[in-house]
């Protein structure tokens, strides 16, 4: 079957305004909201709140306040004043400082200068508070950009800010070496955007192929780097071949959604490995939920149950 067809019923559901109004309405709507499975709340206070339970369990984690696709710079300059206030706050909360960003959130359709200018305003900041900022990878027709502006911040000597690459691109191995010269911190993934099969892998086999591949490659060469995956065939390769190669188990870390896998984020943690959740939050949940669905078509199940609940006109 190919991987990308749920990928594709899912890109169109997030497109559509009439989808997006209806489940905006009723997916956090409640304790029991299908979105609330992978988002922790709406606010700053919700995420802070979330984020220490996060934290009671063993595990790390990484805040994202949900946003992208900017068009206006008064826009991004108010995603910017956000991530600035949610540094005070989770400064002040004294939960772990580390925060994921998507840089058309903060301008990048706008224009490069607009981005990077509000990039540096996080990041000066989050570094003084020792803050680790990595930057979430989007579509292939952003992929050139955002190394472009991430090599601009190591440039400008910014170092506690990474990068989050995706393993279904047929370029990625080119875009890891090149970060490992660095010494940059990559969060590997698979890819949750539709991508034509000219450039990226379209089957499941051959996406779980370049993972495995280009997490060999990140353990021998990378900085500290972040497996960011909930297969479970995935995650014994990588232990496996961090095992036979003698690497201690804080050499690189494991990463999962918020929401996925509990189970097997308590069992990495529990034999030693370090466990990093992806916690996102905001009121722009609505394209993430969608793309999570679409990398785990099994989820689907879960969001149907919720949906055919009694909420008021539901069934």
């Amino acid at each position: 079957m190919l991987y990308a067809a749920p990928k594709a019923f899912f890109y169109l559901l997030s497109r559509s305004r009439h989808v997006k109004r209806l489940a905006t309405r009723y997916g956090l709507s409640a304790k029991d909201g299908f979105a609330r499975r992978f988002i922790a709340g709406e606010t700053i206070e919700e995420a802070v709140a979330a984020a220490r339970a996060v934290q009671a369990r063993g595990l790390h984690l990484t805040l994202d306040h949900l946003g992208e696709s900017v068009r206006t710079s008064e826009a991004a300059t108010a995603a910017t004043r956000e991530y600035l206030r949610l540094i005070d706050v989770i400064v002040a909360g004294g939960i772990e400082r580390n925060l994921s960003i998507k840089l058309t959130q903060l301008g990048l359709d706008v224009d490069r200068a607009t981005c990077v200018d509000n990039m540096r305003r996080i990041l000066d900041p989050a570094g003084r508070h020792g803050f680790f900022v990595r930057l979430d990878m989007e579509s292939s027709a952003y992929t050139d950009v955002t190394l472009e502006v991430f090599e601009t911040l190591w440039q400008l000597e910014h170092r506690n800010v990474g990068l989050a690459l995706q393993a279904s691109l047929h370029r990625t191995e080119n875009d890891v070496r090149r970060l490992n010269a660095l010494g940059a911190s990559v969060r590997l993934v698979k890819g949750a955007y539709r991508e034509p099969a000219s450039i990226a892998h379209v089957r499941r086999a051959g996406v779980d192929e370049a993972f495995r591949r280009l997490a060999r490659l990140l353990l021998d060469e990378g900085t500290l780097p972040a497996i960011a995956t909930h297969d479970e065939a995935l995650i014994d390769a990588t232990r496996a071949y961090a095992s036979a190669a003698g690497l201690p188990r804080d050499r690189f870390e494991f990463e999962m959604l918020y929401g996925i896998r509990r189970d097997l984020q308590a069992s990495l943690t529990g034999e030693g490995y370090r466990m990093r959740v992806y916690v996102p939050f905001g009121r722009e949940w609505f394209p993430y939920v969608m793309r999570r669905l679409g990398e785990r078509p099994a989820n689907l199940r879960f969001v149907i149950q919720s949906l055919l609940a009694d909420r008021g006109g539901w069934r």
